[in-house]
């Protein structure tokens, strides 16, 4: 009896320290894992502060903006004004067209759908199709190169100072995906719009966002192109992804803190440390109950 007692002792106690040692390295896991620091989640870092009440940083970043080249797919608003009547009926006739169509399928559209309606779409030859004036190419020219293409076109009806012509983007287009809190294709009518404003178009990124490597898939009239930007470094405003580009795909990859069940802060890593030893604790009951 004794002897049997000293065995099962000896046995016991080696796996206690086995189990010890486990909790341990688990805890210790759980909690260098599963919290997020600051230094994950503040946008534009080392900006530098002073003693001023406003926050400056200590020098100004230029910005690297190069002229956006028409692709195909885009919308553009085309709108083209002269002296005469009869011509501003037919230059206008197509808009006048998708704009009863639009409120014929649905009442007013919202956000960018306006443009969608009352623009020109280029088709994948680079062509829009203008009344009176026909099949224009406009793929690979910038708003004001089209402008001045069309406005050649238009002079052949009208004289130089008895017209006005103008060009824009129908807003930029953009689809965000994954860790955001409100993703979607989403539509911003300007024309120039930065990385941050998109975001903020998203409501943000959420907390479990991967901030130092936002995904970009951007289109190029050759193809697309996959880039990763890091949100935290102040040197992405003078990047040329700063602002992005009509088509433009954003997409979060989640933090590894996501693997290791989701606490995010202190206060959620203590409930879930609290679950794991308890569950742990449960099992032990049970193996040695039985």
């Amino acid at each position: 009896m004794i002897l049997r007692f000293c065995n099962n002792l000896q046995q016991t106690i080696p796996m206690k320290k086995k189990i010890n040692r486990f909790l341990a390295i688990l805890i210790s896991s759980i909690t260098l894992f599963s919290c997020i620091s600051n230094e994950k989640l503040i946008y534009m870092q080392d900006a530098g502060k002073d003693s001023n009440p406003v926050i400056s940083s200590s020098e100004r970043i230029g910005y690297h903006f190069d002229d956006y080249l028409l692709q195909q797919f885009d919308i553009v608003d085309i709108n083209i004004k002269t002296t005469s009547e009869d011509l501003n009926q037919i230059f206008n006739a197509t808009s006048m067209v998708n704009q009863n169509n639009g409120m014929m399928a649905g009442g007013s559209q919202a956000g960018g759908d306006v443009f969608f309606m009352n623009g020109y779409t280029i088709d994948e030859e680079g062509l829009i199709e203008l009344p009176l004036i026909g099949e224009i190419n406009l793929v690979g020219l910038t708003t004001k190169e089209a402008q001045a293409k069309i406005e050649e076109e238009v002079k052949k009806y009208v004289n130089e100072d008895e017209f006005f012509t103008r060009v824009r983007l129908g807003g930029i287009r953009f689809s965000a995906l994954g860790e955001f809190n409100a993703p979607g294709k989403l539509t911003i009518l300007q024309n120039r719009v930065t990385i941050f404003e998109a975001i903020a178009a998203a409501n943000d990124l959420n907390i479990l966002a991967k901030r130092d490597e936002l995904v970009i898939v951007r289109q190029y009239p050759d193809g697309s192109q996959i880039h990763r930007v890091n949100l935290n470094d102040k040197n992405l405003l003078a990047s040329d992804f700063y602002f992005i580009r009509p088509n433009d795909v954003l997409y979060a990859e989640p933090l590894k803190v996501r693997e290791v069940g989701g606490a995010t802060n202190f206060l959620q890593t203590i409930t879930l440390l609290t679950s794991t030893v308890t569950a742990i604790a449960l099992i032990l009951t049970l193996v040695n109950n039985n």
